[in-house]
């Protein structure tokens, strides 16, 4: 599990959490986050519901003052200073849009509250109107938009201020998984134009592999890992990530020299520095296995289902010794029938041996003969 801060560019992180824990009673809910949020970053913060996420999101927004640890910001302490004094914005899941205001009104508001003149509060909300393309939308109330440009607004009142940071909560829960795919990619288009720190909570995965430079994944008040997207995919850090980024096939066994034994003897080649006789897991990912005539793989199994999704097609397989179905992914529309025997090559390079964090295998005492012999 890796918990320690990942390393950014530059000297500084813009953002820096230095051993941030909180709890709700008896419940702990952060446990020592140590992390680094650099300037201009994308940053995704991204687990299940309860795993810690938004209670550090509220945390750095103030919302939440935590039990234990340090927040800084340009190097600066920002932990004791309250909500309205910290240069952070946040656009919440929401929107909490006024509903008697105008779009133009609505973005204004922040600015106006903060006594900025007449001229310059025009000169602002015209140029981030027209950055978020709702120029012409701008004497409309919230009611007379779509839920996109809804969205859109609430970030445009988000950014008009200029915060060193902008805090998202769950951004595009509340869209339609067209709009919400659309969104995906202006969010991020808004996020250079703008030349500002993003983070953003969600417990999407997809939406924040698109989307993010960097993105943490939090299990129970930890982190278990802080990568960019390809990182997370091509080399989870635990059995966890792996299961919870991407379609994985998870053989779990033992750790044995250049691989993982498995229940039914059979060594799976992955590269490790797992102790040997520890229990591990091999993640295999769909796209890394070929299906080929039964005996000529490393695995045999009878093909479940199959389903064809535009340019590929996902094959499911039930392999013997294999709790759950083996999931291919081939670029081809010809796949064998329902009931085919098959064989699997696995792409061993892909192959990634990962700890088994749920407990010792079973396999710990076969694994020492193995080693010993």
């Amino acid at each position: 599990m890796t918990t320690g801060p990942a390393p950014v560019p530059g000297p500084q992180p813009l953002l820096a959490l230095r051993g941030l824990s909180h709890s709700y009673g008896s419940v702990q809910a952060l446990h020592g986050i140590d992390l680094d949020i650099a300037d201009n970053e994308f940053f995704a913060l991204l687990g299940p519901s309860g795993c810690g996420k938004s209670t550090l999101l509220r945390s750095i927004a103030g919302f939440e003052t935590p039990a234990e640890g340090e927040i800084l910001l340009d190097g600066g302490p920002l932990t004791r200073l309250p909500a309205h004094r910290r240069p952070v914005n946040m656009m919440f899941q929401s929107y909490a849009l006024f509903p008697h205001l105008s779009v133009e009104k609505n973005v204004a508001y922040g600015l106006e509250a903060e006594g900025t003149g007449k001229a310059e509060v025009r000169r602002r909300v015209g140029e981030v109107l027209e950055t978020i393309g709702l120029t012409k939308f701008a004497k409309r109330r919230p009611s007379q938009l779509s839920g996109g440009q809804r969205q859109r607004v609430a970030l445009a009142r988000a950014i008009v201020k200029h915060p060193r940071l902008l805090l998202l909560d769950e951004p595009l829960s509340a869209l339609d998984r067209k709009v919400r795919a659309e969104m995906q990619l202006e969010l991020k288009r808004l996020q250079h134009e703008a030349g500002m720190t993003f983070v953003v909570v969600t417990h999407d995965q997809e939406e924040a592999m698109s989307m993010a430079d960097r993105v943490a994944v939090l299990n129970g008040g930890r982190l278990e890992q802080v990568d960019t997207p390809v990182g997370l995919y091509s080399a989870p850090a635990s059995r966890f990530v792996a299961d919870f980024i991407g379609s994985a096939n998870l053989l779990d066994g033992t750790a044995v020299a250049g691989g993982i034994l498995l229940e039914s003897g059979l060594v799976l080649a992955a590269d490790h520095g797992l102790s040997a006789g520890s229990a591990a897991t091999a993640v295999i990912r769909p796209e890394d296995v070929v299906l080929t005539a039964p005996g000529a793989g490393i695995l045999d199994g009878t093909v479940l289902d199959t389903y064809f999704l535009g340019g590929t097609s996902t094959v499911a397989v039930r392999v013997s010794g294999v709790p759950a179905p083996f999931i291919c992914t081939l670029r081809s529309v010809h796949v064998p029938q329902r009931g085919s025997e098959v064989g699997l090559i696995v792409d061993a390079a892909r192959t990634v041996a990962v700890a088994d964090d749920r407990g010792a295998g079973p396999l710990e005492a076969a694994a020492q003969e193995t080693v010993s012999s």
